[in-house]
């Protein structure tokens, strides 16, 4: 099976360039030139390195978060799924959801394992997302777009000759933005949570997070999605300084 799977995605990967190639049209995922929060940028990985270092870090973080899971979120489906995404121009990406069982998948791109550029990135970017779940974060963040939606909705229609259009409009607004209300927030958990993860299974989080900091800095913007990327390094280090990290 690990064979199989290695020449798939690698047949896929060989097909794949060097970063600066890849159609980057989410911010999150678009890659700038290093910002001077992160080392020199790492050499390219041959298609072939990239499945090897993507299998081998599944093996050594997966059964780590796990046990961070139970640890943490005892009454909470555990049992990560991994799975590759092979979408025709699907940008380097990863990210968690649930399966229709309730079981937590944890998706990765294949451009994303061709542009990962060690395995000290792809353990933190494996343990990033395994935090989200054992977080909540999918759950407290309907919970939040819920709330948002009724409150925006009922303001809405509280308003003089609001019709069922205006309300429509506003509990899609309200939901919106009660789901990006803690999301800077959530990012900076799954970067402490993460950085616990990835140390415990052996990895470096400091080189590891690099990759995350090579992206454009979002700065603090209203309704943005992510923090800071000064408070996502401040975050990094302070946990992974609990590790002997430096």
């Amino acid at each position: 099976m690990k064979r199989i799977l290695v020449a798939s995605v690698c047949a896929v990967l060989a097909a794949c360039t060097a970063p600066q190639s890849v159609d980057n049209t989410q911010p999150q995922t678009k890659v700038a030139q290093p910002n001077t929060n992160v080392r020199p940028l790492p050499p390219v990985v041959t298609p072939r390195a990239a499945v090897e270092n993507f299998l081998s870090v599944i093996a050594a973080v997966e059964p780590v978060a796990e046990a961070e899971c139970r640890a943490r979120a005892p009454d909470v489906n555990c049992d990560f799924r991994i799975d590759i995404v092979d979408a025709p121009g699907a940008p380097p990406n990863a990210f968690q959801t649930l399966d229709d069982t309730g079981r937590p998948v944890i998706a990765f791109t294949v451009p994303l394992i061709a542009e990962v550029r060690n395995r000290d990135e792809m353990a933190f970017i494996l343990s990033h997302e395994a935090a989200h779940h054992i977080e909540g974060h999918l759950a407290r963040q309907q919970q939040n777009a819920t709330l948002g939606a009724a409150v925006f909705g009922q303001l809405a229609g509280a308003l003089n000759g609001a019709n069922s259009d205006a309300v429509e409009a506003a509990q899609q607004f309200g939901a919106a933005l009660g789901a990006r209300t803690y999301s800077k927030d959530f990012e900076l958990e799954a970067d402490a949570l993460g950085t616990v993860i990835a140390a415990r299974a052996g990895f470096n989080p400091l080189r590891g997070a690099d990759f995350f900091f090579r992206i454009p800095d979002p700065g603090n913007s209203f309704l943005g999605t992510h923090p800071a990327n000064a408070d996502r390094v401040a975050v990094v280090r302070r946990t992974a300084a609990q590790f002997g990290f430096q």
